[in-house]
């Protein structure tokens, strides 16, 4: 009867460790010959995740930590980060393997979750914040303010946009992906026009506990964009007139030698 016990302890501990992890595997990355050791190792992840909270199941797929697809459980299809790869998303047929792995992960949760409640440490990750340009900043030129949110564990959150403190509308969709190290990170998108007097903040709620990180962007280093089209206008114009100057110095300065 104990020899039994301690197979199903052994069995429960090792459901449990299996349940606290993403479910993702790696690209195998073959060894490089000696003599390309100039050529960099790239990593595809594939990752599953399921929690209690928002969302409660998800996908990710990631190149060297950039997302490339989603999934939408509602539909069973991959959603591409970018347009550009769109056909290449509907031509995968792991439908089936997905939705398997999405019963065993919910299964996993539910009906082995309970009995492990309190029995083993929760791990949380205080998610870190940066608000930052897409495009190099000039006045009254549309840009884009990105929120990007490192240091993410479990990935549930909700992001919120203020200018001057008030709320703002219309940010985009707030795309989370997982990282090396069973990590997670996530990206929010705000289209602005920016002006010298901004203040815009991003805040972002760490929902399983409460916890709030804001991060606060204001211009600067920028020139407004009528001042940099002078600029650039009297820069061109001295080229100009420099260029003039010394071909006729070079003129004037051969003119005796062909007199000669």
């Amino acid at each position: 009867m104990d020899h039994e016990l301690s197979q199903e302890a052994a069995l429960l501990r090792l459901l449990s460790f299996l349940w606290l992890l993403p479910l993702s595997w790696t690209a195998p990355e073959a060894p490089a010959p000696g003599w390309r050791d100039e050529l960099q190792n790239h990593t595809f992840l594939h990752t599953m995740y399921c929690q209690d909270w928002s969302p409660n199941v998800a996908l990710s797929e990631s190149y060297d930590e950039d997302q490339l697809f989603s999934f939408d459980f509602s539909q069973s299809i991959r959603v591409p980060r970018l347009p550009e790869f769109a056909d290449w998303a509907h031509q995968h047929g792991d439908t089936s393997d997905i939705m398997f792995d999405k019963g065993f992960c919910r299964a996993m949760i539910e009906e082995i979750g309970p009995e492990l409640e309190g029995q083993i440490p929760v791990s949380r990750g205080f998610p870190i914040v940066q608000v930052f340009t897409l495009k190099p900043l000039e006045f009254g030129k549309p840009n884009t303010l990105v929120c990007f949110i490192s240091n993410l564990f479990p990935p549930t959150l909700t992001v919120n946009w203020q200018h001057q403190s008030a709320p703002v509308e219309g940010a985009g969709p707030t795309f989370v992906s997982a990282v090396d190290g069973l990590t997670f990170q996530a990206f929010s998108y705000l289209n602005v026009t920016p002006a010298p007097s901004d203040l815009f903040s991003c805040i972002v709620t760490h929902e399983i506990d409460g916890y709030t990180a804001i991060a606060f962007w204001v211009p600067q280093n920028a020139l407004p964009s009528d001042l940099l089209e002078n600029v650039l206008c009297g820069v061109a114009f001295g080229l100009g007139v420099l260029g003039i100057i010394v071909g006729l110095v070079l003129f004037y300065c051969r003119k005796p030698c062909l007199g000669g």
